[in-house]
């Protein structure tokens, strides 16, 4: 088995994710609308709409994401939006006790859903969900490019979002650096949304492709900084 991409689920955890994140308000009574103006435009709110979009179509069992002191919640509410379409589980990882009480607090002001949240060591915390089949970090963590070489992968295969992913951060990273040989990058991509996103979905090593059977293929390229377009085969 493989994640299958269903397109009526991902419309509707992303219809259902701009519920969450209104940005139009009247200004004015019921009876006489005097203008439109934005109202408070949340942090990462496009992003939160994708993600959540990406969640709701591939239709994820387990669904784990990390979020540190201080951090924008609409990505965790695109997600739980997204859980509750795919009937999976969705966990949240924090590091102590009492970022755990402002992200359940940030959460009940947000909206109506409450994930599951786990306080520990992301490494320890990591060991203990097997078959994870999507995946958000957060760039701005020192350690996300560990969390993501640990995290224990459903057979199925997953989907890998890395946010907040500056460019300095995207000229850096390698997801087959990062992944290792355990498991094969079927498609990766950089997305400028929000604050820059990393997408990538994998295979485990005990998909479809064996090792040694891979075949080469030209992979084109194009230089979010430059503009420069480069054709390469791997």
């Amino acid at each position: 088995m493989k994640l299958v991409w269903c397109p009526e689920t991902a419309s509707k955890a992303y219809i259902d994710t701009v519920k969450y994140n209104p940005r139009i308000c009247v200004v004015g009574d019921a009876t006489h609308i005097q203008y439109w103006r934005p109202c408070e435009v949340f942090e990462e709110s496009s992003v939160a709409e994708l993600i959540s979009a990406m969640a709701g179509g591939w239709k994820p069992q387990l669904i784990v994401e990390t979020w540190y002191h201080g951090g924008a919640v609409t990505t965790s509410v695109g997600l739980a939006v997204a859980s509750r379409h795919t009937c999976g589980r969705h966990v949240c990882v924090v590091p102590d006790e009492q970022t755990r009480l402002d992200y359940t607090e940030a959460m009940r002001n947000a909206c109506d859903m409450s994930p599951e949240v786990i306080v520990g060591e992301v490494e320890e915390v990591m060991g203990d969900l097997v078959g994870i089949d999507f995946l958000v970090v957060d760039c701005r963590l020192k350690d996300f490019a560990r969390i993501l070489s640990i995290a224990k992968l459903s057979h199925r295969g997953a989907v890998l979002v890395c946010k907040n992913s500056s460019p300095r951060t995207y000229s850096t990273f390698r997801w087959r650096t990062v992944m290792g040989s355990r498991s094969r990058i079927v498609r990766s991509a950089y997305l400028p949304v929000g604050k820059g996103l990393e997408i990538a979905y994998v295979a485990t090593s005990g998909g479809s492709l064996s090792p040694g059977k891979a075949t080469s293929r030209w992979v084109r390229h194009i230089d979010q900084l430059s503009g420069e377009e480069h054709v390469y085969r791997r």
